[in-house]
C-alpha cells in the first residue's frame, strides 16, 4: 500500500471546494458549511501527528468533516443528523479503515495525549504570536472562541469572503509554524 503525505498548506487549494461541496449538500446553509470545513481544517492541524498515510489525505480529511457534520447535527438533534450517522461508514469515500477515523479524532483522548495537548496548546499560542495581528485575532475569535462569522464580521468591519481569505492565511501560517516547531 502506497503511503500518502500530508502537506497542510495545501490543503485549501486542494481539498476546500471538495469539502465545501460534500458539507453543503448535507448541511444546506452556506455559513455552517464554511464553518465545518474550517473546523476540519483545524482538527487535521491538531491531529496531523495521528496521520498513518493509509488513506489519501482527502480521505483523511472527509473522515474528519463526516465528524464534523454528524456532531452539528447532534447538537440541533435532527432527523436528518441520525440518518447522517447511520450512513457515515457505509458510503463511496470509505477508502480508509475505521480505525485511521477513530485516530483522526482530536477528541478521543488518552492519558497521554492530554500532555501532548498542553505542548501542543504551547505550540499553538507561540505561533499565534508570530502571525500578523489581524489574522491572529479573527483566526483566536473563530477558532478558539468559536464566534459566528456574522459577529466577527461586524467586530472588525469586514465582509464574509474577507473573512474567509484571512481565517485560510492564518491557518497556512499556522500549519507551516506548527510544522516547525510541533511535528
Amino acid at each position: 500500500m502506497s503511503n500518502h503525505k500530508i502537506e497542510p498548506n495545501q490543503w485549501i487549494d486542494l481539498y476546500s471546494d471538495y469539502l465545501f461541496n460534500y458539507t453543503i449538500s448535507r448541511v444546506s446553509d452556506r455559513e455552517k458549511a464554511q464553518d465545518l470545513v474550517q473546523d476540519t481544517f483545524l482538527a487535521g492541524l491538531k491531529s496531523m501527528k495521528n496521520f498513518k498515510g493509509e488513506a489519501s489525505e482527502r480521505t483523511w480529511l472527509i473522515s474528519i468533516l463526516k465528524r464534523k457534520i454528524i456532531d452539528h447535527y447532534r447538537k440541533s438533534n435532527s432527523k436528518k443528523g441520525k440518518a447522517e450517522v447511520r450512513i457515515n461508514y457505509n458510503d463511496s469515500e470509505s477508502e480508509g479503515d475505521w480505525l485511521e477515523e477513530r485516530v483522526a479524532d482530536p477528541f478521543d483522548k488518552t492519558a497521554q495525549d492530554s500532555l501532548e495537548n498542553n505542548e501542543l496548546g504551547d505550540a499553538i499560542h507561540k505561533c499565534l504570536d508570530k502571525l500578523p495581528k489581524k489574522q491572529a485575532k479573527v483566526f483566536k475569535m473563530k477558532t478558539i472562541l468559536e464566534y459566528e462569522t456574522e459577529v466577527i464580521c461586524n467586530d472588525l468591519n469586514i465582509t464574509a469572503s474577507n473573512l474567509w481569505v484571512i481565517i485560510h492565511r492564518a491557518r497556512t501560517g499556522m500549519a507551516d509554524c506548527l510544522k516547525e516547531n510541533w511535528f
